[in-house]
Formats: C-alpha cells, structure tokens, sequence
C-alpha cells in the first residue's frame, strides 16, 4: 500500500516548477514540461504507453509501479548523519524522478524508461537514492535472476552506492525476511529468485557478458572512457524491462562520456531530438546566474535545507569567492556548473557564447590574416589556426590533424566522432602526415593575405624550410612565457567583450576547456594541462597567431578600438 499519494506530489511539483514557484533552472523545467505534456499526449487506449496504472504481479496482487517504488523506500533506513536509523522520507524532487521513470509502462507492462540520467550537485542524497533503487530492482521489481550491480571505474567509487545498500539492507530486518535477502560481504542476494546486487569496477573485473538488469553508475563525470557506460548499456540490452540508471554531478571533461550522454539529454529536453526510452533531468544554475549567492545555491539544490546544510555550504561559497583556487571545484561540487579544470583559465561560458556556427572561411578571401601552426609530435593532435581582424574582433578558425591509427585506438571517445563531422582531420598511418599541413596553408596562402605564420621551431625546422622557399612569411614563436602571457590575457579579455568569435568547433572548446592558467610572481601566464589526453595544441596555434597580430596592430589603431582592453 503507498504511504502517500505519489503521484499527485510528482504533479504539484512539476506544476510548480514550471509556474517558477520552486527555483529552477531551464533543464529542470523542460523535464518538468516534458512529464506535463506527457501527461497530455498520452491517454487513451491508443496510446502506447501509460502513466502509473494499476498493475498485477505474479502472485495476483495489485500495485501502481510508481507508488510502489516510492513506499517501497519509505520503508528503508537512512544510514548516515542525524537521520541514520529513521525511515527515508522522499523529497518531492525526488519523488517526480521515482515516479516518472518507474511510472510510465508500455501496453504490456514493462517499464517505458530504460535509461535515466540524473545530474544533481554534492549533498543532495544521490548514493541514497540510488542504494534504495537498487534494493527495489533487485528484490520487488518481479525478475528472475536479477542481476544489479553499482558499477564504476575503480572498486572504492563502485562499492559507494553498494555499501550504502549493504546498510539499509542489514539494518532492515523486515525487509530482509519478507524479501528473503541475505546480505554477504560482497554481495546482496535472494536465493528463492537466484537473484544478485553486486559492486563491479573496470579496475578489477571483467564486465563483458554481464546479463544486466539494474545498473547503476554513479559519478559518470569521472570516467576517463566510456568502457563501463557502453558495457552496461549493452548488458541492460539483453532483458525486457532493464534500468541503465546513471547520477552524477557535473566534472569538467566535455570530451568525456559524462558530457556526451548530458548534451544528448539536454537535445532531448530541448526538443531537437526524440526518444522516449530516455529519462534525463539536470539540476544547476542557467547561464548568467550569479552562483555567488544565496539564491543560486537553493536553485542548483533541490535538497537545500534538508541533506544540503547552509550553515556547511555557506562558508565554502564564501572561501571560493575569495579564492580562485577554490572557485571552480565549489562551482562544479556545489552549482553543478561545468566547469574547465580545477584550475581553469577561460570563463567557458563566456567562451561559447563567442561561437558561431554560420561563420565560413571561405567569406574571409582576400583579407589579411595570422596563422599559428602547432605541429606537436608525430603520434599527438597537431592544429593550425587562421585568425582575422573585422572590426575590432578577432575571428578565428583552426585545424585539427590526427594519425587515422590514433583515432581508432584513442580512449578519447569523440575523436572518431569529430573525424566524421570533419573537424578532426585524419591523416593516413600512424604518423601526421605533415605534406597534407603544408598543402592546406598553401591553399590558404593563395586564398587569403598573409601576414605572418607563427611556428615553434621544436619538431619544425624541415617544415618551416619548405614553406620559407615557398615565399611563406614564416616567423618563430618559441613557447616561452614572454611570448603566450600577453596573447593568453588578451584573448580572455577579448571573449569576456564578446570581441572574440569562432565557428563553434567542438575541438577548440574542448581544448580550452584542458587549459590550465599558471601566474608567475610578476603576473605572467602560460597555458598548461593537467593531464596528457587533455589536449591544448589549438589553444596554443590562436594564442601563436595572436601573437603576431598584437604585434602588427600595435601601430594600426587595432588596439585603440579596444580589441585589447583589459
């Protein structure tokens, strides 16, 4: 029997959500609206799906799937901080996600929902809800042979949701006796349906022929592949009425998995995509909010008050207003903002709202022009970028090459994809072939008037000799302090005025979004990674080509019309 009435608290919220009488952000409300127009589209015998019906298990008793989910927690335990040991109370956020991935069922019962994605910042009751969700897939969902694992790239990560359902299972006798649960060191399971709840990690199991019916992930931001979302995506595949069921709070790879599945999601809400087996709400802040305050936390969490304390949260928004150190990990922690590193240099925000997908290069003939050219090695990106001065902006477009071996063997999952788009050109064999570089800037010579092709010398002097006979006004750009502090200032100053623009490359973002910010003593800057696969190298073909454009447009009144105010 349901405790409460569930879905009319799913409803209310969602209502309210979009009247904007609970604080929200946009993706917040478009699922809200997405589960409203449902609500509207889907009615009738003629429909192929309906919302929270009253269903038969197999032993003939009568259930509504998104009420019983919902009681089902209610009856289980908290397990940390002041509430550990009282019974779990939904919150009626969380109660909208329950009952619209459970509720929704097909004509013949099974679940509509086979994959959610849920994003939410630290402190919201993430672990718990998961644990619970799969303590309800493992025993009262009616499948034989369940098996639910809480998946992640290392053990510790993949036993956090486990272990949280290890303890709301041991200190459960009821459950335990009405479900016949035995609960081991490594494992829950009831052996009356041979079913399973374990906790798998790609550091040391083997995750391939996994019969999967819950699986969950939890912190998708943190994968550096995509092996494990992929794994349980085909393993759910293999039953009728599977959950691949994903939470995560937000990272800062936007090449990752995690960003990959969020933008598909983001679409879907959106409206440009559709797919109704697709769950996905994003809890955060919307562009231009000022997370510095108070209302920009109570937005971005909908458990604020409850398991988000302000008296915990204050203090650290405080310290991260004071120091940039602190700034991103509170914004990614706590707004559940997408930020570039740990310790980023460019405002991505303001970064992207400098693209512009309808610019062409081939609207620039005849006009002056900077290059900056960034070989690298042999086996890594190499990206050449062309800059234009219109205005009193700069326009930049960049090429991307990449051995064709590379790209099929990378972990980095989206090389492929932007090789299909043709933003990440692939050169034959495992070697960039620097003839098709060469080929491509001599276009560009007789396309455009070329002022200045920027080079570091490093990996290039064969390369800088052919062109320089070419007639090529090749010029040295050594990677030193002196020669990127100012270009990294001014390029930053240029995207905060919105004088800088792009043509939306999906590499270049993702470039900027790897860049690392160091300050010296005397406040120079030098872009950096982090990581190797975080690749920086069209970051670096701009920062050389503006380089040489700050210097020719010194005596030009460039500067005068403020292209490097700061």
């Amino acid at each position: 029997m349901a405790r409460r009435n569930y879905a009319t608290i799913a409803r209310q919220y969602a209502q309210s959500v979009v009247a904007g009488d609970v604080p929200a952000n946009q993706w917040v409300r478009k699922a809200c609206q997405r589960q409203l127009d449902d609500l509207a589209r889907f009615k009738g015998r003629g429909s192929p799906f309906r919302f929270n019906p009253i269903l038969q298990d197999t032993q003939g008793r009568k259930f509504r799937p998104g009420d019983n989910l919902c009681a089902f927690i209610e009856l289980l335990p908290h397990i940390k901080g002041p509430l550990a040991g009282q019974a779990i109370e939904l919150e009626p956020w969380q109660v909208f996600i329950l009952t619209t991935v459970f509720g929704w069922v097909r004509k013949d019962g099974r679940r509509r929902f086979r994959r959610a994605y849920i994003e939410v910042p630290r402190g919201n009751a993430k672990s718990t809800l998961s644990s619970a969700v799969g303590l309800y897939m493992l025993t009262a969902d009616g499948e034989g042979g369940a098996e639910c694992y809480s998946l992640a790239t290392t053990r510790d990560q993949a036993r956090i949701v486990f272990g949280d359902a290890q303890q709301m299972a041991r200190k459960s006798p009821g459950f335990r006796a009405r479900y016949g649960v035995t609960v081991g060191a490594h494992n829950i399971h009831v052996i009356n349906t041979a079913s399973k709840f374990e906790a798998l990690s790609a550091e040391g199991s083997t995750l391939d022929g996994l019969n999967i019916h819950f699986g969950c992930i939890d912190e998708l931001h943190a994968h550096k592949t995509r092996t494990v979302y992929d794994v349980v995506e085909t393993g759910t595949g293999k039953r009728d009425n599977s959950l691949l069921w994903v939470i995560t709070t937000a990272g800062s790879d936007r090449a990752g998995i995690c960003y990959e599945v969020r933008t598909f999601v983001t679409r879907l809400l959106d409206g440009l995509v559709a797919d109704d087996s697709q769950f996905g709400i994003i809890y955060g802040l919307d562009e231009g909010d000022d997370w510095g305050t108070e209302e920009a936390l109570i937005k971005a969490n909908p458990n604020w008050n409850i398991s988000v304390r302000p008296e915990v949260i204050g203090p650290l928004q405080a310290k991260a207003l004071q120091l940039p150190s602190a700034t991103n990990n509170f914004r990614t922690k706590h707004c559940n903002d997408w930020v570039s590193t740990d310790t980023a240099w460019m405002d991505i925000r303001a970064w992207e709202r400098c693209a512009d997908s309808s610019l062409c290069l081939e609207d620039f003939a005849g006009e002056p022009c900077w290059i900056g050219i960034d070989l690298a090695s042999k086996v890594d990106i190499a990206s050449m970028a062309i800059v234009f001065e219109r205005e009193g902006k700069a326009i930049a477009f960049v090429r991307h090459f990449l051995p064709e071996d590379t790209v099929f063997s990378a972990a980095n999952s989206q090389y492929q994809g932007w090789m299909n788009s043709g933003r990440l050109l692939a050169t034959p064999g495992n070697v960039t072939d620097f003839s098709m570089i060469e080929a491509e800037l001599l276009d560009w010579a007789t396309r455009f008037e070329v002022k200045a092709v920027a080079f570091d010398p490093f990996q290039a002097t064969q390369f800088s000799t052919r062109m320089l006979a070419e007639g090529l006004p090749m010029i040295e750009v050594r990677p030193t302090v002196l020669n990127f502090s100012e270009p990294m200032k001014q390029l930053e100053a240029l995207v905060l005025q919105a004088k800088f623009t792009f043509d939306n490359d999906p590499v270049l973002t993702w470039m900027v979004s790897n860049v690392v910010c160091h300050r010296d003593a005397k406040d120079n800057i030098y872009p950096r990674k982090e990581r190797p696969e975080n690749k920086i190298d069209g970051v670096i073909a701009v920062l050389m080509a503006l380089n040489r454009l700050l210097l020719d447009s010194g005596d030009s009144g460039f500067i005068e019309q403020g292209f490097v105010a700061l």
